[in-house]
């Protein structure tokens, strides 16, 4: 489209100072008759492009000029700077272009719009690095050069050789066909094909990364969306998952399942509390979990860990027994 062509002279013009007609139409892919008919369509729209003749001339934009961006509202700017400040960027490499980029558009953006966008931004703080209760909450780290390599075999389409530390396993290099790339709760995963089977990898366990020439061996699109939920049910359906029937207080309802992989089953008893079925990742997840948020939450099934936490109990009450010799 014309217009789009227009925005893009104005914005090589405005990157890289003067550039001879056929310098953009190589970039624009056009004619250079093109060009010298858009640089008189712009000069005409009041854009202050002047040209410049003889062996080193060409095209160029009067130095205060700066285009506004003036279909921006108010809540999209301020959508644009929030942006900036999410860490899924920097999980995939592109932490330090999201900074770029957010600066280049708000450099653009009107006074008014500017102004009363920056100054909204600075009432927001969106995943701060530690909660209230001091506690850190930092995000994984993941090395620019792993990323920067994961990264080109996704959108490059290439094969992926991988140095990875499985849990509890020595690291090896495994030869991978990538699909995509997802961020949750600050932990980045690529997802990806082994053979035949799927396979998900937390970007924080790959140690290197490098790209093959190799094309992927991957379907031309994907529904990354679904393809996640995919590889979510089959998580929590999987392996050595411990399910647990608890009795909770509504209150601490949202932490536990926050500390879950899932909540299969829900209701409530006629006490008014809650009866939840709740999936954990193994038994130790599922012994931690319940300890924590004790004595809001009550085991009613399977009998050993209600066993195994009544045992936990007596020991910890025996530690505070006011009665004890030692006291």
């Amino acid at each position: 489209m014309r217009a789009d062509r227009l925005v893009s002279l104005v914005l090589l013009l405005r990157q890289r100072g003067r550039m001879t007609a056929e310098a953009l139409a190589r970039e624009l892919e056009v004619s250079t008759r093109t060009v010298l008919r858009d640089m008189e369509a712009l000069s005409a729209a009041g854009v202050p492009v002047y040209a410049e003749r003889g062996r080193h001339g060409g095209f160029s934009l009067l130095p205060d000029f700066r285009t506004a961006l003036t279909g921006l509202t108010h809540d999209e700017a301020l959508a644009l700077l929030v942006a900036g400040s999410r860490r899924g960027a920097q999980l995939f490499g592109l932490g330090s272009a999201l900074a770029s980029a957010v600066l280049k558009v708000v450099d653009a953006l009107p006074d008014g719009v500017r102004q009363t966008a920056a100054g909204a931004a600075q009432r927001l703080l969106v995943d701060p690095e530690t909660d209230l209760l001091a506690r850190p909450v930092a995000p994984e780290e993941v090395p620019d050069a792993v990323a920067t390599q994961v990264r080109r075999a996704v959108f490059g389409g290439h094969r992926l050789r991988i140095h990875y530390a499985a849990v509890n396993q020595p690291p090896k290099w495994r030869t991978v066909d990538p699909i995509g790339l997802v961020t949750v709760k600050d932990q980045g995963y690529l997802l990806a094909r082994r053979g035949s089977e799927d396979r998900t990898y937390r970007l924080s366990r790959v140690l290197a990364a490098e790209q093959l020439d190799e094309p992927a061996r991957r379907p031309d699109s994907v529904d990354l969306d679904r393809a996640w939920r995919e590889r979510e049910v089959r998580f929590r359906t999987g392996g050595d998952t411990t399910e647990v029937l608890v009795r909770v207080d509504p209150a601490r309802r949202e932490g536990l399942a926050a500390t879950a992989l899932t909540v299969t089953d829900e209701g409530t008893d006629a006490g008014g509390r809650l009866r939840m079925t709740v999936v954990f990742q193994d038994v130790r997840h599922a012994k931690w979990a319940v300890w924590e948020h004790a004595p809001g939450v009550e085991v009613l099934a399977p009998e050993w860990l209600r066993a195994a936490l009544g045992e936990r109990a007596r020991e910890v009450a025996g530690l505070y027994d006011s009665t004890s010799p030692e006291h």
